[in-house]
């Protein structure tokens, strides 16, 4: 099968749109978002977002957004005692499942932590804790995490920061 990452545009949405219901569907992710997947698809402070593509339909994509009140920025501030333009929240990152398993989550992050890098800003984001797998995922990344927080006030979650270099996390 082959596969592509390139930036999202919106003739993309309706498709990643769907991708994200049937997610929902199979993981439970996200808690929130699925009534409006195109509105979830389009935080606030967007600052760029990828699909991944195979064989020619939308299977999956990333985002990286600007900080929203997000509970891994505040403790990433804290512990830096940074400022908000310094940091970027990767976010919105999904694969549906009949595509798992071919490193698409992997890509989608390492090109969300290259951009980052581009425009000088440390990616946090936070994680469900029943979403072990993707946990698994960052950390093989060498994201490294900073504390717990609730994800949209309601479910419990680990904060992680992403790698200083993300070219010396090839783990």
């Amino acid at each position: 099968m082959s596969s592509e990452i390139r930036v999202r545009t919106d003739a993309d949405l309706p498709e990643a749109a769907d991708a994200l219901v049937r997610v929902h569907g199979t993981d439970g992710y996200p808690v929130e978002g699925v009534a409006d997947p195109v509105a979830w698809l389009t935080p606030p402070g967007l600052l760029s977002s990828w699909v991944v593509e195979q064989d020619g339909r939308v299977v999956g994509q990333v985002c990286v957004t600007e900080p929203r009140d997000e509970g891994a920025v505040a403790l990433w501030l804290k512990e830096t005692l940074g400022d908000e333009e310094e940091v970027a929240v990767l976010g919105r990152l999904f694969v549906i499942r009949e595509a798992r398993g071919n490193t698409l989550g992997e890509k989608l992050t390492r090109t969300a932590m290259e951009y980052a890098e581009k425009i000088g800003r440390r990616l946090v984001l936070d994680v469900m804790e029943k979403d072990r797998a993707a946990m698994r995922l960052y950390e093989r990344l060498g994201w490294e995490p900073i504390g717990s927080t609730i994800h949209t006030g309601q479910v419990p979650a680990r904060a992680y920061v992403a790698p200083q270099n993300p070219q010396n996390s090839q783990n």
